[in-house]
């Protein structure tokens, strides 16, 4: 269900490069295929790009963490703790011991069945998600038309329109989404470079992907990204990281998201949350990025029904406005005016 979920927000967010193919001649198949290969070059472009500047500046942070510790050593001693070389020498063998302890299970066998196990996982969810999304891209409107079907007779402009509901204020909180992520990710940063921190291109991936859980995803990114200045740059650093990264995050909060994010895609905080709790629960972090989207979808559908008492007098017409309705609807409105 995960890997389904996941390539269905992938076609909400591609789907007019694929109507822009079409328009210039690619048959609906093809464009499909370019999408989707072009989706997989561009996170492996991103990946490798971050990869290398964490494999380039491993042994600088190296040193840099070797200084800022034995920084913090004498900050604890000279500061206002006062603490003595002993307090501090106890508590360094205390976390020694902790991890120690963690680090001699000799069940091998049983790790190396469940890394095995998580791989396996892992690429099966990937290539599930990778045609998913192509027949998502290719046959949507089939696919759709399908389920529409298979509704009693009755009930099928009502599920016809709560599916439009739910595909266009998904594609719209996706597409929102990822514009904030791209400014947090941008702006993090472009402050980053100008203070000297390292791994700027890992950073800013990071942060780009904490963008897509909101409230809890930019904050640990930039979490991140401030630990980083400090072990590399010192406190003065840190604090001026943490400044750019409260800045960012206001400019989200308060211009991008009202300006983004509609009526139809706005979800209340404390459903974000909840929802994000349970998709933590059922799927891990995978879970978080996928469920405050359909959240935002389950919302718009509720609100759809729930002001759509009269089938002539539907809500997602204003919608429809800044978005291009798939000819599915229309075949099927069609098929059932003449049944």
């Amino acid at each position: 269900t995960l890997p389904l979920a996941i390539a269905l927000l992938i076609a909400a967010l591609v789907t007019p490069v694929v109507q822009g193919l079409q328009r210039i001649g690619f048959p609906r198949s093809l464009s499909a295929i370019v999408v989707v290969i072009g989706v997989i070059g561009f996170v492996a472009l991103m990946l490798t790009f971050a990869g290398q500047q964490i494999a380039n500046g491993a042994a600088d942070l190296a040193d840099s963490t070797v200084k800022g510790l034995e920084d913090i050593r004498t900050w604890l001693k000279d500061g206002p703790l006062n603490a003595s070389d002993s307090q501090i020498d106890n508590v360094i063998a205390e976390a020694q011991e902790a991890i120690t302890r963690q680090t001699q299970d000799t069940d091998y066998v049983g790790r190396i069945t469940e890394v095995s196990s998580v791989l396996g996982h892992v690429f099966a969810g990937f290539f599930i998600v990778l045609f998913a999304t192509y027949f998502f891209l290719a046959d949507g409107d089939r696919i759709w038309a399908w389920v529409v079907r298979i509704a009693p007779r009755a009930a099928r402009l009502r599920v016809d329109g709560s599916g439009r509901v739910a595909w266009i204020s998904l594609t719209q909180f996706v597409r929102a989404t990822v514009i904030v992520a791209a400014v947090d990710a941008i702006g993090i940063m472009i402050g980053a470079a100008i203070l000297g921190v390292p791994f700027v291109m890992a950073i800013g991936v990071l942060v780009f992907l904490g963008a897509f859980v909101p409230l809890i995803g930019a904050t640990v990114a930039g979490a991140v990204a401030v630990l980083v200045a400090l072990v590399d740059q010192g406190p003065v650093t840190a604090l001026l990281m943490l400044a750019v990264v409260i800045g960012v995050q206001q400019v989200e909060a308060h211009l991008l998201q009202p300006f983004l994010m509609g009526r139809w895609v706005s979800v209340h905080p404390l459903a974000v949350i909840v929802a994000i709790a349970g998709g933590v629960l059922v799927a891990g972090v995978a879970g978080a990025l996928v469920a405050v989207p359909l959240a935002a979808a389950g919302n718009a559908v509720v609100q759809h029904l729930a002001a759509n008492t009269d089938p002539g007098d539907d809500p997602v017409d204003e919608l429809e406005e800044d978005y291009q309705e798939s000819g599915a609807t229309h075949e099927i409105g069609d098929r059932d005016e003449r049944d």
